[in-house]
């Protein structure tokens, strides 16, 4: 009899409510390169504008440029699942570089600069920016502070914390 009711109450639609399956969580992003792994690239090869800047281009057509007269750096251009949509990302000496949105671009250069190869870095002072093909990742040495761009994301590296977390927040979560 209860195999009967049971069977009733299916065929009607009258029954449990289904468990909807959650979505899978988001793949981690890459992990960091390691920049010192990379083959370094003579800067003089990337000089721009009078050799004001050492300037290069990265997967997805972004330009990055080193300062050599304050050795700030960045990139600009679009930027991967960028906080807030910013189209730049920009650093010191030392610090956590920043994102933000800017209706002209950083660098005054006419096109993209020379790419930086896969598996190469460009260092200047205390920055080193370097790219294996598809992560492109900027640090400081004196305090670890950067940034990543991977396909799916772009993030700042936290100061002195090589460790990285994908928030979504554009941020590294264990850097205050």
């Amino acid at each position: 009899m209860l195999m009967a009711l049971v069977s009733a109450a299916v065929g009607t639609g009258v029954g449990f409510p289904g468990v909807a399956a959650a979505d899978p969580p988001p793949p981690p992003p890459p992990p960091p390169l390691n920049l010192n792994a990379l083959t370094s690239v003579k800067p003089s090869d990337f000089a721009m504008q009078n050799g004001e800047y050492y300037a290069f281009a990265v997967p997805g057509d972004i330009a990055c440029a080193i300062s050599r007269r304050s050795g700030n750096y960045g990139c600009t251009g679009p930027l991967p699942a960028a906080p807030d949509g910013a189209n730049a990302v920009t650093g010191g000496q030392q610090g956590p570089p920043a994102f933000l949105n800017d209706n002209r671009p950083l660098f005054g250069f006419d096109g993209l600069p020379n790419r930086l190869l896969p598996g190469s870095r460009i260092s200047f002072r205390n920055v080193t920016c370097g790219t294996d093909g598809t992560v492109t990742m900027c640090s400081n040495s004196y305090d670890g502070a950067g940034f990543a761009l991977t396909p799916g994301s772009s993030y700042i590296l936290g100061v002195n914390n090589p460790l990285l977390l994908n928030t979504g927040e554009g941020r590294n979560p264990f850097a205050n």
